[in-house]
């Protein structure tokens, strides 16, 4: 078999690929009816509305400052609690620690039916139970910080070394024993790296659940937005901007240490 015999099928895989993108895109544009000339149309409105935006109302910043620290008092609750009961439902996830079939997928079907519904839709839930305030987002991001932390964790679990599972299992370790020697020893470094990351996830996340009720800085953003304030709205925006990079600097050197 010569070499051009062999570029021939990897050449035509590569076209009917790019032929299929291709189509996607377009099927997609059409059932959406987007289309390259309204985006040009509506680009004098978006020069329009950036004018309005420009410049922030940089006294709002002072006004603002409580309602942005709450947001992060929120993202962090969440985290946490989400992080707290992440840690039973990654083991029962993990086929390596349970291995039965009925306990490891009916986990992973909670884990996935949690990651399923928007945090928006979560917040939207909790606020027509619990009414307006900080609780319907700390429980929205609790069960957002759930399904990513499991889900993240119990993929990882399942590449832990299987070594010392061994070694306590042939010298007669019973099920917590086994986990809490031979599992949380290898596990607990990445946990709090992925708790870390979820906590700066909650930040961008929580910024917005206000716009349903759920408290936090999303309640002025709502507000500027339906005042037509959008120098103020620039301001929040900048504001959660600066919040998030800082964070993000923050968690990033702290696993970077972890890990």
């Amino acid at each position: 078999m010569n070499e051009n015999t062999i570029k021939k099928p990897s050449k035509v895989k590569s076209t009917l690929t790019t032929l299929l993108l291709f189509l996607l895109i377009w099927g997609s544009a059409y059932k959406t009816d987007s289309t390259f000339e309204e985006l040009f149309t509506g680009i004098p409105e978006i020069i329009s509305l950036l004018r309005e935006m420009i410049p922030p109302d940089w006294a709002y910043f002072s006004y603002i400052t409580p309602e942005v620290l709450i947001t992060i008092q929120m993202a962090l609750l969440g985290a946490t609690f989400g992080a707290i009961l992440a840690i039973p439902l990654s083991l029962l996830a993990s086929s390596n620690i349970f291995v039965s079939p009925w306990i490891y997928q009916t986990a992973r079907f909670i884990l996935n039916f949690l990651r399923t519904i928007p945090d928006l839709l979560l917040a939207a839930i909790f606020v027509a139970i619990f009414g307006l305030g900080l609780i319907p987002g700390v429980l929205a991001l609790t069960i957002f910080s759930l399904g990513i932390i499991a889900k993240l964790m119990y993929e990882f679990i399942e590449t832990i070394d299987p070594g010392p599972l061994e070694a306590m299992t042939a010298v007669g370790a019973n099920k917590i024993q086994w986990i809490a020697f031979g599992v949380i020893p290898q596990i607990a470094a990445q946990f709090a790296a992925y708790f870390l990351y979820t906590f700066e996830i909650n930040i961008r996340a929580a910024a917005i659940l206000g716009l349903v009720g759920a408290g936090g800085i999303g309640l002025y953003l709502d507000e500027t937005l339906n005042f037509l304030e959008y120098q103020k709205t620039t301001s929040i925006i900048l504001y959660t901007l600066v919040v998030i990079m800082v964070i993000d600097y923050i968690t990033k050197k702290i696993r970077e240490k972890l890990l």
